[in-house]
Formats: C-alpha cells, structure tokens, sequence
C-alpha cells in the first residue's frame, strides 16, 4: 500500500474528508504513519523537520536499481558475507551530517516530473545530493549476509540510500530487504492502530480511541490554558496576553477540559496572536 492508499482507507472507515498524513511512507516498508484528521489537518505545518526512527535489514551480496529487495538487480553477485569488523568499521562515516543522492526511484521532483517515473522509462536524471543527520545508524546483528539495523535520522533520508552505500563501501552491494519505521517525532508504533483495528474501532463507535490526546502533540510548544476573556479574543483573530513562556515563540492554547483551542505566535512580552484557531473546541 502507498501512504495515499491508506488516507483513503481512514478517510472511509472515518467518514471524515479532511485526512493528510505527516510524510510518505514506502509501499515497500511498514510501521507508524501519522495522521491528522478532520480540522486538525490546518497543524501538518507545524511538524516539519520531525526525527525518524527505523529498524530493519540490509542483504549483501548484490545491489538493485531500487536500492531495495523489489528491483532489478545491478552488477556482479558476491557470495563473500562481510565481517562484524568490516561493518563496524564502515558505519561511522554515514553516522552525523551528509549530502545523500536520492535513489532514482523516489518521489524527488526533477523539472515538475518525480524521479520515479523517469527512472521507470529510462531516461537520463541526476538528482542533487541533499544534506541530511543521521543521528544513530547500528548493526544490531550480522548473521550471514543479512545484517538488522537501528537507524534515528531526520527527515528526507532515504534509509535505501544508507543500504546501497554501506554496500559499495564495503565492494559487496547491498540493498535494503526489509523497513519498518517505529517513530516520527511523537508518533510511535506502540501508540499505532492497523487499518484493521482501525475498522473494528469505527464498528463499535469507539474510534476516539485511535485518537492521540492533543495535549502529546508539538510538546516543544509550551502548553496554555486561556481564561475565557483570552479565548474570546482568540476565537476573533485577536491578540491577548497569554504569560511569557520563557520567550517561547509559538505556543498551544487549551480550554480548561484539554481541547486545543489555538496555536498562538508570540508578538512580543507575553502577548500573543493566533495563527490557527480550533472553533468550538
């Protein structure tokens, strides 16, 4: 399934419309894709450059065009399995800050048209490196020639591209047979629902259960209660004193039973202004 699939899935079992996830991905891979719904989609602008947590295996042996286990493969097959030596002493150098070539097949745009589709019909493409952090990049066991991985990076790497590259440095190709992605910021996988628990949930009308309290999102925000006065002036599109945060730029606002009422930019001091309000909260 591709993250688009699975919008229209929860846009169905939901009967709500308003439904956009926070970042693709892979059809190939598994694991946690956050979700906001109905209103709440006005917040996707608010968790830009959320960290990434993924656990998974890389094969030796051969490299594919894809950079992982669904394409064609590329080059000479190694029958040699590398050492815990020889891996331990190649992961350091793509650990930290690197400019990192997209794979072919991805979703990166070259003149308006996705890479994906050029590679698919052939046609010459060259995609420019982009600088990404990898925060921790482990073996967490070699058996074989298959190694499982812990990977933290930040957004726009492609786990593929660590893959193919850890196997051209270490002369075996490489590409990635198995991802799942167990976190994104806040989301994690222990707090997830398959689209199949998600079902179940809607049969019995209980699907605010599938719902993540808002006071766990964007905790980099100070949290807020506004008195009623505040929250008048807020539901206007009015600046009001909020507190001083400790000059926090940008901060959520709660009635005082926990809903989001708004998210507040600072003007300056303690007054704020609203940047999105949640009516009838």
């Amino acid at each position: 399934m591709t993250s688009h699939d699975v919008v229209a899935r929860v846009r169905r079992i939901c009967q709500e419309r308003s439904v956009g996830h926070l970042g693709t991905l892979d059809p190939s891979a598994s694991g946690v894709l956050p979700l906001l719904l109905g209103r709440l989609t006005r917040l996707a602008q608010f968790f830009q450059g959320r960290d990434k947590e993924y656990i998974g295996e890389i094969r030796f042996g051969w490299a594919t065009d894809t950079y992982d286990a669904a394409g064609k493969r590329m080059g000479e097959i190694s029958t040699r399995p590398p050492t815990r030596a020889e891996v331990e002493s190649a992961l350091p150098r793509f650990r930290g800050r690197l400019q990192q070539v997209p794979p072919a097949y991805s979703a990166k745009k070259v003149d308006g048209v996705p890479a994906y589709k050029l590679a698919r019909r052939e046609q010459p493409l060259t995609l420019a490196a982009v600088e990404v952090e990898v925060k921790q990049f482990e073996a967490t066991a070699l058996a074989g020639d298959r190694m499982t991985f812990h990977v933290t990076c930040s957004t726009g790497t492609y786990v593929r591209s660590l893959a193919h590259e850890l196997g051209a440095t270490l002369g075996l190709g490489a590409h990635l047979s198995q991802l799942q992605r167990v976190r994104v910021g806040e989301f994690s996988l222990a707090a997830s629902h398959t689209l199949e628990a998600l079902s179940g949930l809607a049969a019995a009308g209980e699907l605010g259960r599938a719902l993540l309290p808002a006071l766990q999102l964007l905790p980099e925000f100070p949290a807020v209660v506004a008195p009623a006065e505040a929250a008048g002036y807020l539901l206007q599109g009015r600046a009001t004193n909020l507190g001083e945060f400790s000059h926090a730029p940008l901060v959520r606002v709660f009635t005082p039973d926990q809903h989001l009422l708004a998210i507040a930019r600072r003007l300056a001091g303690s007054l704020f202004h609203p940047q999105v309000v949640f009516p009838g909260a």
